[in-house]
């Protein structure tokens, strides 16, 4: 027990050598995490509209219509504020859209065709793209009216029907009137039937984030095991280490042990870091999560074990340990849901670790399973272990 201990000590104190290897232990996968989760915990999720700034120096009827009709939304929301927080706010970064009604905005201005908006987007932002319609929507259906009632009057004139310009402004604002009502009790050309059918899983996509986050920060180091055995070769540190009463067995066990319990701190920190900062549910079933992240760790150990037997320098290892990281963590649906990947490629995709690791994790955060639904995610990613760490003991070399 004692060599076992004096291996994973030694391997921890190579790894953690240079400072900078904390800043992919911990750093990192917090900041991307954190990014990918969408910065924090939505303050009202129930909410899917974009958030529309809304500045209203006109301050007119007209002006409050489209601020109602804005309000009627189904893309956006508007949010009413004065010019100099609207610019802040924008300036920041922390909308997507401003939406300035600039004075003199009436039904005069809209009759004559001067009316003027200073809508503002960020650049590139799908947001603001959709907050722009939503305002071309409400404009339209605002100026629809004064445009029907303003048809109305022209006819009207075009048959001598007043006899005063004040008997035109009674009869526009009457034509108005009746355009509003018209438009209120006009049918929906567009009827959204939805299921009364009870979803039982409430889909949080930060849990997918966090969850995926974990496995592709994680998986990668103890795929760098490779990497640590090939340092050892090429230091010719095995070779000694081999020549003591030490069996091929334990130095393995040592190395992967120590690199496992490494991961288990890791996978902690994010564990703890989304039920805090995210407040996600990681805690539902500690023991089940104990049991699916051990499993996991185990069978991405016994991978970089494996891969350690066939790559020759310190340097391979570590290219390869990335770029096979990725790969299994981008297939294996760390960084997109796998229901957006066709049927077939989410078949096999079955064979990659990351996939089940991934599909345990989202069974307890996501769909509040417990220790009966990680069973199987569980048994095949110790099947991965075993078969990967036996193909590892079986090929290793020391030189």
């Amino acid at each position: 027990m004692k060599k076992i201990f004096a291996i994973a000590w030694k391997d921890a104190i190579v790894r953690f050598a240079s400072s900078s290897e904390l800043i992919f232990f911990i750093i990192l996968p917090l900041v991307f995490t954190f990014l990918l989760a969408g910065g924090s915990p939505s303050g009202n999720p129930t909410n899917n509209r974009i958030r529309l700034v809304v500045v209203d120096l006109a301050n007119t009827p007209i002006s409050q219509e489209i601020i109602a009709e804005l309000d009627k939304s189904t893309a956006a929301y508007p949010e009413t504020m004065t010019l100099e927080d609207a610019e802040e706010e924008f300036s920041a970064r922390r909308v997507s859209a401003v939406l300035v009604i600039l004075p003199g905005l009436d039904i005069t201005a809209i009759q004559n065709g001067t009316a003027e908006l200073d809508f503002r987007q960020q650049p590139n932002d799908m947001d603001a793209s959709i907050a722009q319609r939503a305002v071309q929507t409400a404009i339209r259906r605002v100026s629809s009216t004064v445009s029907a009632a303003n048809t109305a009057l022209e006819e009207a004139k075009a048959r001598g029907t007043f006899e005063s310009v004040e008997d035109e402004q009674v009869y526009f604002e009457d034509t108005l009137q009746l355009a509003k009502e018209i438009q209120a009790d006009a049918p929906e050309r567009i009827i959204v039937i939805e299921g009364t059918t009870p979803d039982s899983v409430d889909y949080d996509p930060r849990a997918n984030s966090s969850a995926g986050q974990l496995v592709t920060w994680v998986f990668i180091p103890l795929f760098g095991i490779s990497a640590l055995f090939a340092f050892e070769r090429q230091q010719g540190t095995l070779r000694r280490v081999l020549t003591t009463p030490t069996s091929k067995a334990t130095f393995l066990f040592g190395t992967i042990s120590g690199q496992v319990v490494m991961a288990l701190i890791q996978m902690s920190l994010l564990v703890l870091f989304g039920m805090f900062a995210l407040q996600l549910k990681w805690g539902q079933e500690p023991f089940a999560l104990f049991i699916l992240l051990t499993c996991a760790a185990l069978a991405a150990g016994a991978i970089g074990t494996t891969m350690g037997t066939f790559i020759k320098t310190e340097s391979q290892a570590g290219g390869l340990s990335v770029m096979i990281g990725m790969v299994m963590a981008l297939l294996g649906g760390c960084w997109y849901p796998l229901e957006l990947f066709p049927a077939t490629v989410q078949t096999i995709v079955k064979i990659l670790p990351t996939t089940w690791a991934m599909q345990g994790l989202l069974d307890l955060v996501l769909r509040g399973g417990d220790m009966a639904d990680i069973l199987l995610e569980s048994g095949v990613l110790l099947g991965f272990a075993a078969v990967f760490f036996s193909i590892g003991v079986a090929r290793f070399r020391y030189e």
